[in-house]
């Protein structure tokens, strides 16, 4: 983005020096653990001051950085299918290739494979696939899926067991060190200050304009909180920053910052359903701002916790509240419960409609998604609309299609308010 305000710097140099953190942590006698972004135990990690890689970050950033072209073709060199999560194809091409951090040094071979699989199915494939190329420690946590929208003591009661009984005991064997549940209270009650302030700046989308957009510019809101940072004090202070900055522009009736500069006319207030395009992320953001469409609301800024709908990571509780996190990420909600969302975000945030973006080789969001869109419709009487492009493979983004699409639907939504009934 050009305009680079405190919070955005602040988080650039947090990333940074993580990923120099983690590519020199042989050098410091540091031990390293690969896990992912939904249901991460992070609080837990830093307990043992173990170092986090998180495998799909990686394909984000060298996606954002134009790099997973080739790593996805290198991929599929070895035998991988077109149609495998383009997120595992750029991880596995990346190896390959050197695996080279985006720091431009290698990164280090874990020391434990800790997967919490929260309803990608994907991820534990994508496990077996680095547990061939590493001699190290694997460790699934196995979060059970709320098939019917109720998370039971007995479910809650299975992780936190499995917590207790084998994570903490892995965590122990190759860190050296042992479990201290105040030292968890401690992250966890920093965990809870930043998520309030998280969502603060969510909600702050209501007002007109919004100063937020709550997908393009929610995807930077989100890094430290999903990633190896939430817990820290860094992310509380980010969070902090972040907060004052977005109730300045509100208190002035500005909109979001945009990579051309703030953003003008608000036309369209949209709920977007489904992750981003990164390999073509601002020319995508661009064909949105452009026609003064803001997102208000967003389902992918939820796969690392739904806190706008009141879960906060609890210090009374330490063990119970990881195993309701790991329950609760949106990729371990059922359809209905996805539908019931999305259609709260319609009425609290005023959205003109819903857009979904689906994701070519991303089942885990794009399964039962047009069956979504069609009970959207009916619900909220808005119109939805459908764009498709992928996650970080440069050849399923197609700016003229997008756009095309994109121009039918404002053009629905112009006609829905023409047609819409007024007052006598």
């Amino acid at each position: 983005m050009t305009v680079k305000e405190p919070s955005m710097l602040k988080q650039k140099e947090m990333i940074a020096r993580n990923y120099d953190r983690l590519t020199r942590a042989p050098q410091h006698g540091e031990k390293v653990v690969s896990t992912f972004v939904p249901g991460n135990l992070n609080e837990l990690l830093l307990c043992f001051d173990v170092v986090s890689n998180l495998p799909e970050i990686n394909a984000l950033q060298n996606g954002m950085r134009k790099k997973t072209g080739n790593y996805i073709l290198e991929a599929e060199k070895l035998g991988h299918s077109e149609d495998v999560c383009t997120y595992v194809k750029a991880d596995v091409g990346m190896m390959a290739k050197g695996n080279l951090a985006p720091n431009g040094e290698p990164l280090p071979s874990p020391d434990l494979l800790l997967l919490s699989y929260t309803g990608c199915f994907t991820f534990m494939k994508w496990f077996e696939l680095l547990r061939e190329q590493y001699d190290c420690e694997t460790v699934m946590l196995h979060v059970p899926y709320a098939g019917d929208g109720v998370i039971t003591e007995n479910m809650r009661s299975y992780v936190v067991k499995q917590i207790r009984e084998v994570v903490i005991p892995a965590l122990e064997r190759i860190s050296g060190k042992k479990f201290d549940i105040d030292r968890l209270r401690e992250h966890l009650a920093e965990s809870a200050r930043a998520e309030d302030d998280l969502v603060r700046v969510l909600e702050s989308a209501r007002h007109r304009p919004s100063p937020i957009d709550a997908w393009f510019g929610g995807v930077y809101y989100i890094g430290p909180i999903f990633t190896a940072f939430r817990g820290t004090p860094d992310a509380t202070e980010y969070y902090r920053l972040l907060r004052a900055e977005i109730e300045e522009r509100v208190a002035l009736g500005q909109g979001p910052i945009t990579p051309d500069g703030e953003m003008g006319e608000q036309r369209y207030r949209l709920v977007v359903e489904g992750p981003p395009n990164w390999t073509h992320f601002r020319e995508f953001w661009k064909l949105f701002y452009d026609e003064g469409a803001v997102v208000v609301a967003s389902t992918y800024t939820k796969v690392g916790g739904l806190y706008d709908d009141g879960f906060r990571h609890d210090p009374s509780k330490p063990l119970e509240t990881l195993a309701d996190y790991c329950m609760g990420c949106y990729t371990n909600r059922n359809l209905p419960q996805r539908v019931d969302l999305l259609e709260k975000y319609m009425r609290d945030y005023d959205a003109d409609g819903l857009l979904i973006n689906s994701i070519k080789s991303c089942n885990s969001f794009s399964a039962g998604q047009l069956l979504m869109m069609r009970e959207l419709e009916k619900r909220t009487g808005k119109p939805a609309a459908f764009i498709e492009t992928d996650l970080v493979d440069p050849r399923y983004f197609s700016p003229a299609n997008v756009k095309n699409r994109l121009d039918s639907y404002f053009q629905m939504i112009e006609q829905k308010r023409r047609n819409r009934p007024t007052a006598a």
